[in-house]
């Protein structure tokens, strides 16, 4: 299962110590439940390879203006609430070669349900339901926070569901679904990018748990994932692949500041409708270390199966870690945050002819937040993507490059 989403770990981070922030903004309180938060960001970044080129067609650099106006809303009730955020970025490069195909337009909204019954281990019912829509240009972020690397414009939509029941202060058992669908837009008349291939994917899950103390949660967790694929065009190959995974761990506190959760297990995916199967050992891992109340730590591992992104008529197996840290300073107006991820991908080809290749992306991002005042804050951020294919077939000449930027910026939020 890929209950562990790893790109959460800048938001987790980013979040360190920040309510200790005395003059933070407070919004637009309507009634006593209803608080609205409008934004507006304005920065400019100086990017060392436009598009994320290979090596061999590698475009210069050029400086980025972006302006990203937003809304957040949240709503809290006694037993539940409800968070909104939308947002819209435009993208500007200064050079016209870059002016012509990558000024683009971000847009997109979350909205998140929670509704729960009790508290901590008391027994009852918790439900959460959550939707995601983003259309996002290739001139974004350098890559998601798992290390998957993208070149191409893309629309993704997700929505999620979830419910969890506590039986008593021992047992308790969670039931999730999910739906994504993520597509390519490629540019067929450019010679120096490779077509990425998107997919419909539906997953759900079942977990149970038995907690012996605060100190040890048992967790056994079974998980199926079906996909509808683009990857598989004019080779006679089924769109349809599905895959099963169970697994078996532990989970909760090492101590009062050290949560955890560690599962491991076997997984089967059968590509194509069973053309190709894989099996192998795969793992959950995340953890989290509050050193201080200015001070934590976050550790986050997985694996999975699934069809490729990268290549026609292939399946993927990616390892991924990410480790972040998150300082706050000057009384919690200075916020710091570094992360770094290791990701491999190992694709095999189905088709007749194709080849195996491995793909290694490592990501490095540095970020700096200071609240100015109740309205304004300032930030700097550097991000460093390598991306590597230690295999000398023809995708090397789109994976092998290494890209550089450095955002600084202002924020506006009432």
């Amino acid at each position: 299962m890929r209950k562990l989403s790893i790109f959460v770990i800048a938001a987790s981070l980013t979040a360190v110590a920040s309510a200790e922030v005395l003059d933070r903004p407070t919004g637009i309180r309507i009634g006593q439940r209803m608080t609205l938060r409008p934004y507006v960001s304005l920065s400019l970044a100086y990017d060392s390879n436009v598009g994320g080129r290979s090596s061999g067609n590698k475009s210069s650099g050029d400086f980025l203006w972006t302006v990203n106006p937003g809304l957040g809303l949240d709503y809290k009730a006694e037993n539940w609430a409800l968070l909104l955020n939308v947002y819209y970025n435009y993208h500007a490069y200064t050079k016209s070669e870059n002016s012509n195909h990558h000024n683009q337009h971000t847009y997109g909204e979350t909205l998140r349900w929670n509704w729960s019954n009790s508290k901590g281990v008391e027994k009852g019912w918790a439900l959460m339901l959550s939707e995601t829509y983003s259309k996002v240009a290739m001139s974004d972020d350098l890559s998601y926070y798992d290390g998957r690397s993208y070149t191409a414009d893309r629309s993704q939509l997700t929505v999620n569901g979830a419910i969890q029941r506590r039986f008593n202060e021992h047992w308790h058992a969670d039931l999730s679904a999910s739906y994504y669908n993520l597509d390519y837009e490629n540019v067929d008349s450019d010679p120096t990018r490779s077509a990425l291939y998107g997919w419909q994917r539906w997953t759900a899950s079942a977990e149970m748990g038995f907690a012996p103390s605060r100190w040890t949660d048992i967790i056994g967790a079974i998980g199926y994932h079906g996909y509808v694929q683009d990857n598989v065009a004019w080779t006679g190959l089924s769109r349809d692949s599905q895959g099963y995974t169970a697994q078996v761990g532990l989970g909760s506190y090492a101590t009062e500041r050290i949560t955890y959760r560690a599962l491991a297990g076997w997984s089967r995916f059968e590509y194509a409708n069973n053309a190709s199967a894989s099996d192998g050992f795969v793992y959950t891992l995340s953890g989290n270390w509050k050193i201080d109340d200015t001070l934590q730590t976050m550790l986050l591992a997985t694996s999975y199966y699934q069809p490729s992104e990268r290549s026609q008529a292939s399946k993927s197996r990616t390892d991924a870690i990410s480790w972040g840290i998150a300082k706050a300073l000057v009384r919690g107006k200075l916020r710091t945050t570094l992360d770094m991820t290791y990701r491999h991908e190992k694709h095999e080809s189905i088709a007749y002819g194709g080849t195996e290749y491995d793909i290694d992306v490592f990501t490095a991002r540095l970020g700096l937040n200071y609240t100015i005042n109740r309205f304004l804050t300032g930030f700097i951020y550097g991000e460093y993507l390598r991306s590597w294919n230690s295999e000398s077939d023809t995708q090397g000449s789109y994976c092998d490059y290494d890209r550089w930027r450095v955002t600084t910026g202002i924020r506006l939020t009432y």
